[in-house]
């Protein structure tokens, strides 16, 4: 064993090895380690008798390549999921995507008025066409609708009352809760109202000398029914004008065009909203608006300046990515070319065209194998909460959990329904089919 143990060659000189010439001395450092320790590991234990030094040397650099591979990578989401939070929410059409990286991988006007040849503002950017797309006098993007709501807050309520039905303190992913959030912005929380009964006369009556604002706030991931009464945001607007307020609505998700399978019963539009001119709004852009991370606050000019001269916008800022894909996505919207907008294009597929999918898929896999049901999803990313609708999922047959770890070795994220594993086809776009083809025949010919 000692003699073995004398046989392993020692770290300064493997690194100065030819084969390892042109590999980061840092990143190989480590691969060597692991790969030594190991090694080591299997002598003390008695495992092996010998090793040979190219067999080494190739373990090393599998361990190098390895160690720099991204941590970051694509999925196939066949959850029905569309807005997995744990799998990126969003996606962004690659014909998009091109179309900003015209501007994300050149030098860009990003703070540049190239009229006066002098320095300019980031926040002009997608600020004309969101403005237009949503019928409002001014638009401000910060980089996630958390930040939205802190920098509202901050700016316009801080040491100022705030009144907040009861029912709205709402918690989402992340321990985000607004009464914390409020609590750190230096906004008092005044709650009004019952958990399940909010009235226009508890917003009247709540009002004094130091009330600032007015908040409505989305209830994110879950709903109230049953005996229950909410106050609408329009009601809250009329009010908060006649007593010179700000009003104010943290939808959390906001969309535009009309919602199939009638999901937009209990979601007022975008564009409903801001037809009153409202004084702001927040809402997410990579939720149901079907873009980039980011937080979009709409509302009168007046009070947008007013959120640029807070010190803390600096800190919320987005970047020249987050931009473009905005603004081309405006520009979609605008064009009403929606399916360029991937969460919209899988939303209002129907099921029709999603079972002619799963019939190919079922055709070059066997139907001894598997099995077509109807079965319902919802969107995810704490939108349409509790809100159902039709999808087609296969079935494969077999133990479930078993599956479902395979799979999610091969990339492919499905979901687990009655015991039975399930690929939804609700959150797959189609030109995933031959791939998802593919794994579905490794799996079940293991």
């Amino acid at each position: 064993m000692d003699n073995l143990f004398r046989k392993i060659p020692k770290i300064d000189k493997l690194i100065e090895l030819k084969q390892f010439d042109k590999f980061n001395k840092k990143v190989l450092t480590e691969a060597i380690r692991e790969n030594i320790e190991f090694l080591r590991k299997q002598i003390k234990e008695k495992k092996i008798n010998d090793f040979k030094i190219d067999v080494l040397i190739e373990q090393i650099k599998r361990r190098y390549f390895f160690l720099l591979k991204p941590s970051l990578k694509p999925l196939i989401n066949a959850t029905g999921i569309i807005l997995h939070t744990n799998m990126g929410r969003s996606l962004i059409s690659k014909e998009l995507l091109e179309n900003a990286s015209k501007v994300i991988c050149n030098y860009s006007n990003l703070e540049y008025n190239t009229q006066t040849g002098k320095r300019g503002q980031r926040y002009d950017h997608a600020r004309e066409d969101l403005s237009k797309l949503l019928n409002v006098e001014d638009v401000l993007v910060v980089n996630n609708n958390a930040s939205a709501v802190f920098l509202i807050l901050n700016t316009f309520a801080k040491n100022k009352e705030v009144l907040v039905s009861r029912g709205e303190l709402v918690e989402i992913g992340g321990s985000f809760r607004i009464p914390e959030v409020m609590k750190e912005s230096g906004a008092i929380l005044k709650e009004i109202g019952t958990t399940n009964k909010t009235k226009l006369t508890d917003y009247k009556q709540a009002i004094t000398d130091n009330t600032a604002m007015l908040m409505k706030v989305h209830k994110s991931n879950f709903s109230i029914e049953g005996f229950s009464e909410e106050v609408d945001f329009q009601e809250i607007e009329t009010l908060s004008k006649e007593n010179n307020l700000i009003d104010y609505y943290d939808l959390g998700s906001g969309y535009i065009p009309k919602l199939p399978y009638n999901l937009g019963q209990k979601e007022p539009p975008l564009l409903k909203l801001t037809k009153t001119n409202p004084s702001l709004i927040s809402f997410s852009g990579d939720k149901l608006f079907g873009s980039a991370q980011a937080g979009i606050i709409a509302g009168k000019k007046k009070y947008i300046d007013k959120l640029k001269q807070n010190q803390l916008l600096r800190m919320l800022r987005v970047d020249k990515i987050t931009l473009s894909i905005l603004e081309e996505t405006a520009k979609a919207y605008l064009k009403e070319d929606y399916e360029k907008i991937p969460t919209l294009y899988l939303l209002n597929q129907t099921t029709n065209s999603l079972a002619k999918r799963a019939k190919e898929i079922q055709k070059n896999i066997g139907k001894q194998s598997s099995e077509i049901l109807e079965t319902w999803t919802y969107m995810g990313g704490g939108t349409l909460p509790n809100r159902k609708f039709p999808t087609i999922s296969l079935h494969i047959k077999g133990d479930a959990i078993k599956l479902e770890k395979k799979f999610r070795e091969k990339g492919l994220i499905g979901r687990i329904e009655n015991d039975m594993f399930l690929i939804d086809f609700r959150s797959i776009l189609p030109s995933l089919d031959s791939k998802i083809t593919i794994i579905v025949k490794e799996v079940i010919n293991q």
